[in-house]
């Protein structure tokens, strides 16, 4: 970390976007150190006295879950956990060559107050009621712009890139999935949360996103994921042109794409897509569904969600083992449902530490997002080092990259609220599929009864 930010160089940071915990800034300044970067800066909650710091301490049953990766364990440098983690965690998982660990730079006090002034009026009303950049963090991640291609003989061609969060791609499928919660292996997560975040308030309408589909392996139905994601964004699905947001949110959920900004969007396209008239949106969707399809990235990820073998409703069992605790989950129970569970409190240290471990890394996986950008490629580009795919529908080849981000160490004391917010997603799901239920029937009995007074009167 020989570099660092100072007050004067806030002015060439510009707000990208931003997450639960981090806040995103591109670089467009001249310093060659910095050019095609962005920047990640940690966040504080407002409720909170001493900004994050507390939280990047490791604690000492941390320490003994992570007791494998020796880089985690042995550094002395507690406050870069997250970019070790990446690096030798993650990486090792998804791919070296789909993975971005960064680096880390030093930020001054001042930097990090003026950039605050900067993006206020940029940032999410309740992004910004909720957290604050934290002060006392004296350093931002670095990492590569994966929403351009680096600067090269190519020039600057024009480049798009999509950014999707895949989400859960599985059912589970665990025998520790409770009789009363058996939904679960039939109904996807995403669907479930919808409902919660509906009724919270947190989004406006249900998506009619489906994350099997993206996983499926099909082209065709990969492309109707992508096509829903478009439809209700939310926070799941951003596309940049040139670096420079096109469609979806910067700071979490956006409206739906109704006609006039799928019209605009469609108009942005036409200097990457070379399609008819009101056709470059749909062939968007065939180039990012071709592309995922061939790659396969999703697949790794796919693998790396499934360690949560147990979900969280046995992993929690094992949580308690490591902590050395009472069970908090069992006292839920009757008798006869803890006995369901007995294995894992019998099950060795060892055996807990992997069980919550997995499950952890899995969550990392459930909850990263996949970046992928093109620009045309031609005849002169032939000694690109990039991986490439054609569009058979208008005639052109494209250079493509993928990238995994958002790779976040998930804490450990994060157990407990996994599990109570699992609880809380099945218990909205069921009220709300017998609340329609109930409206479908009263709407049946209605017209039953409008259909019994038409009879009398006839």
């Amino acid at each position: 970390m020989e570099l660092t930010l100072r007050e004067e160089d806030a002015v060439n940071w510009v707000y990208r976007g931003e997450g639960a915990v981090n806040l995103v800034l591109a670089y467009n300044g001249s310093n060659p150190s910095f050019v095609g970067k962005v920047m990640r800066i940690r966040k504080a909650p407002k409720n909170s006295k001493h900004g994050l710091k507390s939280t990047i301490t490791v604690t000492a049953h941390e320490l003994l879950l992570w007791k494998d990766v020796n880089e985690l364990v042995s550094s002395s440098e507690k406050d870069i956990i997250d970019q070790l983690y990446v690096e030798h965690v993650m990486m090792p998982l998804l791919g070296s060559k789909y993975v971005d660990a960064g680096v880390h730079v030093l930020v001054s006090r001042k930097f990090l107050e003026s950039i605050e002034k900067i993006v206020i009026s940029q940032r999410p009303v309740w992004r910004v009621d909720a957290a604050q950049i934290d002060k006392q963090c004296d350093f931002g991640l670095l990492m590569s712009d994966h929403s351009v291609f680096p600067h090269d003989s190519q020039g600057s061609k024009p480049c798009i890139s999509v950014e999707i969060k895949p989400k859960w791609g599985f059912l589970p499928q665990s025998r520790f999935v409770s009789e009363g919660n058996a939904i679960k292996t039939r109904v996807t997560r995403f669907e479930m949360h919808q409902a919660l975040k509906l009724h919270q308030g947190a989004i406006s309408e249900l998506s009619q996103y489906n994350p099997l589909d993206l996983f499926s392996g099909s082209k065709e139905r990969i492309r109707k994921a992508i096509k829903d994601l478009f439809i209700t964004p939310q926070n799941n699905f951003r596309v940049f042109l040139n670096g420079i947001l096109i469609l979806g949110g910067l700071g979490g959920g956006t409206r739906k794409t109704d006609s006039h900004l799928a019209e605009a969007f469609e108009e942005r396209l036409k200097s990457v897509i070379e399609a008819d008239k009101g056709h470059c949106t749909e062939n968007l969707f065939t180039l990012v569904a071709e592309t995922m399809h061939k790659s396969r990235v999703l697949d790794q990820l796919l693998e790396v969600q499934k360690l949560d073998n147990f979900d969280i409703e046995g992993a929690i069992h094992a949580y308690y083992n490591v902590i050395s605790q009472p069970c908090m989950a069992c006292r839920e129970l009757n008798e006869e449902q803890a006995k369901q569970y007995k294995s894992f409190h019998s099950a060795s240290l060892d055996e807990s530490l992997r069980i919550v471990k997995n499950y952890l890394i899995a969550a990392t996986a459930k909850d990263c997002s996949l970046m992928i950008c093109f620009r045309q490629r031609t005849k002169e580009d032939s000694s690109s080092i990039y991986n490439n795919i054609y569009l058979e529908s208008t005639k052109q080849a494209f250079d493509f990259k993928v990238y995994f981000i958002d790779l976040d160490l998930k804490r450990l004391n994060k157990m407990e609220e996994y599990y109570e917010l699992d609880k809380k997603i099945v218990s909205c799901y069921k009220q709300s599929m017998n609340m329609d239920h109930q409206e479908r029937n009263e709407v049946i009995n209605k017209m039953d009864q409008e259909v019994t007074n038409v009879q009398g009167t006839s």
